[in-house]
């Protein structure tokens, strides 16, 4: 692990502190787990309607976004809904869970409580990542900085070696936090620190011998027994798409841009409910017109692409959005795009990815 010294303060946005985006205040709103109940669904599509660009845009870490904020009040509604329980750790509650494990998704309101309940964890940097994996592997290869696995605990994705229960996991993962930010210096990820052995310290449990996890990263998109996976185009989901999930019940965001919904949604939502749909190989950020630094606007250019293995679109170097399984990287430049590297203009796109896509079917065969 390596030590990287930060120059600038981290910005991660918030509800309270946006981000001011090419179209307006970003705002990002916390979801622990994922879980959010059918009303609190609802009052986000009412606060993107009233407030923002009328869609919720989903995150690689199961929150949602709200682009465009030009009107005021979100705080109070958002706060009267229940989605905001603690002003002064907003930005901190970053928990990823295992959408289909009763055991992580029951311990992630336990560890967002517990979290809030620390108040020096409030100065915890934004990007600083929890996860709960109930052993699928899912969540586990995310990139949290600290995770439980189905007993084991995890610093930047790697075994430590030391077990602990599900009862105890939460009282693990909110000591490791503290012992982070003692330690911290100006790193905002247990990636950037050059020793993390002391992050540990103090913590009762097991110690094995440290092992290779294997991970599997993603959630099947389609039924799976009476609840649905289904995934907005792009993670954007529209007003209209969330209060149709509202109406089918609680739901699950996960960190995939997908959403698992546990009751039965009515047909005609736009929403991709076909693991075949190629679309679903496809993410991009946010791109032009909505972001400054883009040098394209590579929603557009990926939507006409059409068929694609696993690639990301990124409208500039910082990447946003990316995820973190293996993909074809595709980089704006202003003139054309990098395809892993190499140069290819907008008009081969297609021709390119779909070459690429087909070399990618056979080496799975």
């Amino acid at each position: 692990m390596s030590t990287s010294a930060r120059v600038r303060a981290d910005a991660c946005p918030g509800v309270f502190a946006t981000h001011d985006a090419a179209d307006g205040p970003l705002a990002r709103v916390r979801l622990p787990g994922g879980a959010i109940a059918a009303d609190r669904f609802r009052a986000l599509a009412d606060a993107a309607d009233d407030l923002g660009d009328g869609a919720l845009h989903l995150t690689s870490r199961g929150n949602v976004q709200l682009r465009g904020v030009t009107r005021p009040g979100l705080a109070t509604r958002l706060s009267a809904a229940g989605l905001l329980p603690s002003p002064s750790h907003e930005r901190v509650r970053n928990i990823l869970a295992s959408p289909l494990s009763d055991v992580a998704q029951k311990l992630a309101p336990a560890l967002d409580a517990a979290l809030c309940a620390v108040p020096e964890l409030a100065e915890l940097p934004g990007r600083f990542l929890f996860a709960l994996d109930g052993g699928q592997g899912d969540v586990a290869g995310e990139g949290a900085d600290v995770c439980w696995r189905d007993g084991a605990v995890l610093l930047a994705g790697g075994d430590t070696g030391l077990r602990v229960s599900a009862e105890h996991a939460v009282d693990a993962l909110i000591s490791v936090a503290r012992a982070f930010l003692r330690v911290r210096g100006t790193a905002w990820r247990v990636s950037e620190l050059p020793d993390t052995e002391s992050l540990l310290k103090g913590i009762p449990g097991e110690t094995r011998e440290p092992r290779r996890f294997q991970v599997n990263p993603g959630l099947p998109i389609g039924p799976i027994g009476e609840a649905i996976v289904v995934a907005p185009v792009f993670g954007r989901l529209t007003s209209a798409q969330a209060r149709a999930i509202a109406k089918a019940g609680d739901a699950v965001v996960t960190p995939w841009r997908s959403i698992l919904v546990r009751g039965p949604l009515e047909a005609g939502t736009g929403l991709v409910a076909d693991p075949a749909a190629p679309s679903l190989g496809i993410s991009a950020c946010i791109g032009r017109p909505g972001c400054a630094k883009s040098l394209a606007d590579v929603r557009a250019d990926a939507a006409r692409a059409g068929l694609a293995p696993r690639v990301h679109f990124a409208g500039c170097e910082r990447r946003c959005g990316k995820p973190a399984h293996e993909h074809v990287d595709v980089l704006a430049t202003g003139d054309g795009y990098l395809v892993d590297g190499a140069f290819v203009p907008v008009g081969e796109l297609t021709e390119t990815l779909a070459t690429l896509a087909t070399l990618a079917q056979k080496g799975t065969q």
